[in-house]
C-alpha cells in the first residue's frame, strides 16, 4: 500500500535515522527527509512541509521540545511523533502539552511505526 506521506526523521543518531528510514520505506512513504538536530528539523519543515515528523527529544543544539514548539507555530497540522528512551516520561508529557501527536518508545519497531502511520492516514489530515 503506497501512501502520500512526506516524513521527516529528526535524531542526532545516524544509526537511528538509518533504521527509521528503512522502516518508513517499508511503509511506502512518499518522501523521507532527515535532520540531525532541532535546528535542522525546523528548517526542513519550512522547506518541505512534511506530514509526519519523528522527533527525538534529547538532542544537542536544539532539543525536540524546543523544535516542536517552533514547528507547531509554523504548521499546527503537522503530526509530530516524539521518540524517547525509557525514563523520559516528564519530557513526553511536556511534548504532548506542546502539541505532539503521539510518542514512540526506543528502540523503534516496524510494528510501532506502521501503527502510527496507519493512525495518521486514518485521521486524513495530511498537508497539501
Amino acid at each position: 500500500m503506497d501512501n502520500q506521506l512526506r516524513v521527516l526523521i529528526c535524531d542526532d543518531s545516524v544509526l537511528i535515522r538509518k533504521k527509521l528510514r528503512t522502516t518508513l520505506e517499508k511503509c511506502k512513504c512518499k518522501e523521507i527527509f532527515e535532520a540531525a538536530n532541532g535546528n535542522e528539523a525546523v528548517e526542513l519543515v519550512k522547506l518541505n512541509n512534511p506530514d509526519v515528523i519523528f522527533m527525538d527529544i534529547v538532542m544537542p543544539d536544539k532539543d525536540g521540545i524546543e523544535a516542536l514548539k517552533e514547528i507547531m507555530e509554523f504548521n499546527a497540522n503537522t503530526k509530530v511523533v516524539m521518540a524517547s528512551s525509557a525514563g523520559t516520561n516528564e519530557l513526553l508529557k511536556k511534548s504532548l502539552e506542546h502539541g505532539a501527536f503521539d510518542f514512540i518508545q526506543k528502540p523503534i519497531t516496524l510494528e510501532a511505526v506502521t501503527n502510527l502511520i496507519d493512525k495518521v492516514l486514518k485521521e486524513g489530515t495530511v498537508n497539501v
